[in-house]
């Protein structure tokens, strides 16, 4: 007994489908009227797109140049930052060490009231039975028994007086100090965008007198071009106006017949110089002349006869033809009328049909259970 439902073959399974993904897609195509039909220009729609490319690439260069533009604008930001804290931080350190080797705390006149060791350096109240301080009943002072307590408070108001003097003067050293520090800076600041800018003038007056110099060397170079092709020109026109001189006046031109003598008779002459010719030899060429001259005048009298018999025929040609077009154009209306009538015979044969066909032959109108049994398939 055969098993019918055995292990389905994955890779047959694989190619039915296929084939069945690609007759749908097939159908799809040929059934779709519009794609069928229209079409598309994919070679427009190419073009477009690499236009777009293009379109896109070229922005992207922009916004790469752009953004180069910025991190090389951040980074001198960043240059100029850090020079910045830097000159604050060399300032900063050499106000503490100012500070710390001329302003130190020991030097201070209100450094004994801040003294930790105040206690330890400060007199006691009675040293021995022997301290003159004490009274002659080896006591203590009293309260209220203070003696000089004007003179110790006038003191205290002068020294106050003098700490704070002291103190007005310290902090306008400091605020001097502070305000040198920053012309300073300034200073430097100043003298480093002056020399930028003297670099970059000296740069552009490099550049200018490079441009000048070159500019200068072509023109000198254009001048003495024009000045030798005028000397050559000038020379060569001299060298042709001598020779054509030479030419003119020569014995050739001339026509001197001395010049013509040969040395082996009177009656030979020399070839090369010579160039006229004998009166015999004149004679005879004037007479050859005159034949040519009447044997031309005879040639275009029979020219002149021939054109015109040409145009005589020409014109009775032309009489035929123009006769002939105006016969073709009877027989073409003639023609004309016939066919019209035909076709008029034709037309009601054709209507007449129509009818026969309306009325007699397609009386069964087919429903649409018959049109969808076409086109199910696109093979």
């Amino acid at each position: 007994m055969h098993k019918l439902d055995g292990p389905v073959d994955l890779k047959e399974a694989a190619i039915t489908a296929g084939r069945r993904d690609l007759e749908l897609q097939r159908q799809n195509r040929v059934f779709n009227a519009k794609h069928r039909i229209i079409g598309i220009d994919k070679q427009a729609l190419d073009g477009q797109i690499n236009d777009r490319k293009i379109q896109e690439e070229t922005e992207a260069r922009k916004k790469l140049a752009y953004a180069n533009d910025l991190i090389r604008h951040d980074q001198t930001m960043c240059l100029l930052d850090e020079r910045h804290k830097r000159d604050m931080k060399n300032l900063n350190k050499a106000v503490a060490e100012f500070h710390l080797c001329y302003q130190k705390p020991e030097t201070r006149r209100e450094f004994d009231l801040n003294d930790p060791q105040a206690l330890k350096k400060d007199t006691p109240a009675r040293i021995s039975d022997t301290d003159p301080r004490s009274t002659v009943s080896s006591i203590q002072k009293f309260s209220g028994e203070d003696l000089q307590c004007q003179e110790r408070i006038k003191r205290q108001q002068e020294q106050i007086r003098e700490w704070l003097l002291a103190q007005q003067k310290d902090l306008k050293n400091a605020s001097e100090d502070q305000k040198f520090a920053n012309r300073l800076y300034d200073t430097y600041r100043i003298t480093q965008d002056q020399r930028a800018c003297a670099l970059q003038q000296m740069e552009e007056d490099m550049r200018r007198a490079v441009t000048v110099a070159t500019k200068d060397f072509n023109r000198a170079q254009a001048t003495e071009s024009a000045t030798r092709r005028k000397l050559e020109k000038q020379q060569e026109q001299e060298d042709n106006l001598i020779e054509i001189e030479n030419q003119l006046h020569s014995d050739f031109l001339t026509e001197n017949p001395n010049q013509a003598l040969s040395a082996f008779g009177p009656s030979r002459v020399i070839v090369h110089r010579w160039k006229g010719i004998t009166p015999e030899k004149a004679n005879e060429a004037t007479r050859k002349l005159k034949q040519q001259m009447q044997e031309k005048k005879r040639l275009e009298e029979e020219e002149r006869q021939r054109n015109s018999e040409w145009e005589r025929l020409r014109a009775n040609d032309a009489r035929a033809a123009l006769l002939l077009e105006r016969q073709q154009r009877r027989i073409n209306r003639q023609l004309r009328k016939e066919m019209d009538c035909q076709n008029m015979l034709l037309c009601k044969d054709h209507k007449a049909r129509e009818r026969f066909l309306e009325n007699e032959v397609y009386t069964n109108v087919p429903t649409d259970k018959y049109f969808d049994q076409f086109n199910t398939t696109s093979r």
